[in-house]
């Protein structure tokens, strides 16, 4: 085999995005928050930029630094002011060392007097300053502190726990193994094979509670807990039952979703007539779980009372109960830090001109602008090269910035004003009046790349009078009234015309299935076949597929689940 190396040239044509270009494109795609935060890092990184106070006047910055005059002399007489507030905060601290030691006595009405001059002091001393509270240390002191995890809450009540000191390290040892939600799904074996021993390689160790050596012989070295001899089964199972016992909420470290909600009964039965709930309920609802679990879940009440001899009241009295419980008792003590929606458009009715209005919500966004300072420096000859080029380079990266926010503002309140404009029957009668929109008409009638369209779209929020909803949700696809919509069992959808007339979304349609459900008589519940003949006669013809498809995306179950005995 021969390897050579040779030369040759080569015509062709790339398309390369420069990453300018990039950038205006990641910031017409940002939500509201995320542009927020862009531009307050723009605005410590690119020295350039400087932000627009609410009075029209910058803020202070490097460029600012270099003023003298006048300017000089103000900031001198601040620094002589700031001298007298520290003699006098000194003289104070002489007069009360009580209160600077943080030491409490009873105030006397003299003394509350001095404090009220402390105050009035450390006001002025901030107004006089010119500087405001900083927004993002008061967001900061105000932000709730991070939640412990699940692991961490189980192993402090764990450790408070009054049992046997023998039972703690297996204790520990199976909260490792514990779900997400607080159920177990490894088994016991499992974790006794998985268990780590001393003197044995190759086991799995797990993170321990950080104790030294106990009654069990278990010890703990650089946070890994180890056992002199393997555990035992029936050590971890007395462990577990243990766990059960006394960790909080009911159901943790339950083995399967039935004993979780028997732990749950279990937990609940003591206080049950305090809380209303007579005891033959409790027992029809074990009776129920522990052997006609799966009878209940799919609906089949009168199958549970033929075995279990329980009326149907009796049954739907311990349904009642059930529902009270959860399959997952753990996902309790998890705190989910859920993301505060905030609309980029807000979209109003106004009454004098018989028309809805949008603007943009960007009102709490800082305004920039290129430091005037910083212009006329890269004009400087006297300045040297390599410093006049920094100034250069970040000028032109701010007034890209600038522009790129400019277009975003533009371009998504021209697409708010065009779903506006096709889009008013929803804002005037409801969802079930949403039309099909593709992005693609959007961006013909723009004059923009649907792409754009897709980006100025991508996770906005727009407030209406009809509540905020994803931006999104306008550009649907849909059937005319008349249309014949099937699915195959491919999931290829198809469209065959008939008589044709209003169009309407896909979320209109949806609508108007969950219109007929809730009308529907839940002891003769509606099929998929009927439920499509019921929307035939509202002008919507779709197959059954498409009826099963929508109605699982809505999050309904079928005829036999919603049937009431």
């Amino acid at each position: 085999m021969r390897f050579e190396t040779s030369q040759s040239m080569k015509m062709g044509q790339h398309m390369k995005l420069a990453p300018r270009m990039i950038q205006s494109m990641e910031i017409l795609q940002m939500p509201l928050a995320e542009l927020e935060e862009r531009l307050e890092q723009e605005l410590e990184s690119n020295p350039t930029l400087e932000l627009i106070e609410g009075d029209g006047e910058p803020s202070s910055g490097d460029a600012s630094a270099a003023s003298t005059g006048e300017d000089g002399r103000a900031t001198q007489e601040k620094k002589v002011e700031g001298a007298d507030e520290f003699e006098r905060l000194d003289s104070f601290e002489e007069s009360n060392p009580d209160t600077v030691d943080n030491e409490y006595t009873e105030v006397t009405p003299r003394e509350r007097s001095r404090d009220d001059d402390f105050d009035g002091l450390t006001y002025r001393k901030v107004r006089e300053s010119g500087g405001d509270r900083d927004t993002k240390m008061d967001a900061m002191a105000a932000a709730p502190a991070r939640g412990a995890s699940l692991l961490d809450q189980l192993r402090g009540q764990w450790s408070l726990a009054d049992v046997d000191d023998s039972l703690r390290p297996y204790g520990d040892l199976i909260l490792n193994f514990l779900e997400e939600d607080g159920s177990l799904k490894t088994t016991l074996e499992t974790i006794a094979d998985r268990a780590a021993v001393a003197g044995l390689a190759g086991v799995a160790g797990m993170a321990g509670t950080g104790r030294g050596s106990n009654a069990s012989g278990a010890t703990s070295r650089g946070g890994v807990l180890q056992f002199t001899t393997r555990p035992s089964v029936e050590q971890l199972e007395h462990a577990l039952k243990a766990l059960q016992l006394f960790l909080e909420p009911a159901g943790v470290a339950a083995r399967s979703p039935q004993e979780a909600l028997l732990l749950q009964l279990d937990a609940l039965e003591g206080g049950g007539n305090d809380l209303g709930w007579p005891m033959e309920a409790f027992a029809a609802a074990k009776r129920i779980v522990e052997g006609h679990l799966d009878d209940l879940m799919q609906n089949r009440l009168p199958k549970v009372a033929d075995r279990t001899g329980l009326s149907l009241e009796q049954i739907k009295s311990a349904l009642t109960l059930l529902r009270r419980l959860s399959l997952a008792p753990g996902r309790r003590l998890v705190e989910t830090n859920e993301r505060p929606i905030v609309p980029d458009a807000i979209v109003e009715f106004d009454d004098g001109s018989d028309r809805y209005i949008a603007y943009l919500n960007d009102a709490h966004l800082p305004s920039l602008r290129i430091n005037e300072e910083y212009a006329r420096l890269t004009r400087d000859k006297t300045m040297e090269k390599r410093d006049r080029e920094f100034i250069k380079t970040n000028l032109g990266n701010a007034q890209w910035l600038l522009d790129a926010v400019n277009q975003r503002r533009q371009t998504l309140l021209r697409v708010v004003h065009k779903v506006i404009e096709h889009q008013r029957d929803f804002f005037d009668l409801g969802p079930q009046s949403l039309k099909p929109l593709p992005m693609t008409q959007v961006a013909d009638e723009l004059g923009i790349h649907v792409a754009t369209v897709s980006r100025a779209v991508a996770e906005k929020y727009i407030a209406t009078p009809r509540g905020v909803m994803p931006l999104r949700k306008f550009f649907s696809g849909g059937v005319a009234r008349g249309e014949v919509t099937e699915e195959s069992s491919e999931g290829v959808t198809t469209t065959t015309q008939s008589e044709v007339g209003d169009s309407l979304a896909w979320d209109a349609i949806k609508v108007a299935l969950q219109e007929v459900i809730g009308t529907e008589d839940k002891r003769h519940p509606l099929s998929d076949e009927a439920l499509a003949e019921e929307l035939k006669k509202r002008g919507i013809t779709i197959a059954r597929r498409t009826v099963a498809k929508y109605r699982d995306q809505l999050g309904i179950q079928s005829a036999r689940l919603r049937k009431v005995y």
